[in-house]
């Protein structure tokens, strides 16, 4: 039996909705190590689901599976915040309070949002590009970028924060989950780049130009050297410097930086540690057109940029 892409990846992903519903209404799952030992045989459930709705050809590109996976916990995401926000009930209420209690936090009903429309939407986009054959390498870079930045300030929040001392076994399954994403990032990357519209003559005109000559790439600088600035100082900010200025903007402008669930300094860091550098590395390429790495890596930047927004 084979369906179309996108058929393929609805049918498994909106069966989040009883499988959520049957989990909370068992009442023996109120143990974590049970919780946790479930949501495992449901995901085993689901891939063998996945091959028999979706057929051979599909499951035989690994990352179609990854994605109708991720569609499902994409909808389990959605379910949480709209639960959490007091639109439904009944569905995660268990999993929540025996696992990961902190999803009820603010970041963490926000990023299930994010997970469950903007992920979701992404899912489905790829999955029938995959179905038509078509490049989905654009989309699976900002993805990549998306996901890796709401995973890992998702975990080092709670590793160093207040709910440090209430995780149960089912914070273990992020542990499979980074490696996939870094699996699935590693195959994005491998797979051919889209040709530009441009022909290679005219690429190498525009680059030969002096910057002055290239007003955009101007005005893109002086924004990226504004934008580098201010994430310096908001990284001197959540380092607790004494200046006067970053005391009066983290109680003025930010007070939410000093949250001890942590995510908001976390935040800050790898902004300090991981943008910032890329933000100079831009204004590099730019003044020196021709890099050849900026494009892709623009993508998964703009991605982890657009989910912390």
């Amino acid at each position: 039996m084979q369906v179309p892409a996108v058929p393929g990846v609805l049918a498994p992903s909106l069966l989040a909705i009883p499988v959520a519903f049957s989990i909370n209404s068992a009442a023996a799952l109120a143990d974590p190590l049970a919780l946790m030992l479930t949501v495992l045989l449901v995901f085993a459930g689901l891939i063998f689901i996945i091959f028999f709705v979706s057929g051979v050809s599909h499951f035989q590109n690994p990352l179609f599976c990854v994605f109708v996976v991720f569609s499902f916990t994409s909808v389990i995401d959605l379910i949480i915040s709209l639960e959490e926000d007091g639109y439904i009930s009944g569905f995660m209420e268990v999993y929540v309070r025996e696992g990961e209690p902190y999803l009820r936090t603010a970041h963490g009903i926000m990023i299930c949002y994010w997970d469950g429309t903007v992920h979701y939407g992404l899912y489905l986009a790829m999955t029938a590009a995959i179905g038509q054959r078509k490049s989905y390498r654009n989309l699976g870079l900002f993805w990549l970028g998306s996901l890796l930045m709401s995973i890992t300030v998702f975990l080092l929040g709670n590793l160093i924060g207040k709910y440090s001392s209430d995780l149960s076994p089912a914070f273990l399954l992020n542990l499979p989950y980074i490696l996939i994403v870094i699996w699935a990032g590693v195959r994005l990357f491998q797979q051919p780049k889209v040709l530009p519209c441009l022909s290679p003559e005219k690429v190498a005109e525009e680059q030969r130009k002096r910057l002055y000559q290239r007003p955009q790439d101007v005005g893109l600088i002086l924004v990226l050297l504004l934008t580098a600035a201010f994430t310096f100082f908001r990284g001197l900010v959540v380092l607790d410097c004494p200046a006067d200025s970053c005391f009066e903007y983290i109680y003025q402008h930010e007070p939410y930086l000093r949250d001890p669930v942590a995510y908001p300094k976390v935040q800050m860091l790898i902004f300090l540690f991981y943008v910032l550098p890329f933000l100079c590395l831009c204004i590099y390429a730019l003044v020196l057109p021709g890099c050849s790495w900026l494009p892709d890596w623009s993508l998964v930047f703009a991605g982890a940029i657009a989910q912390v927004k």
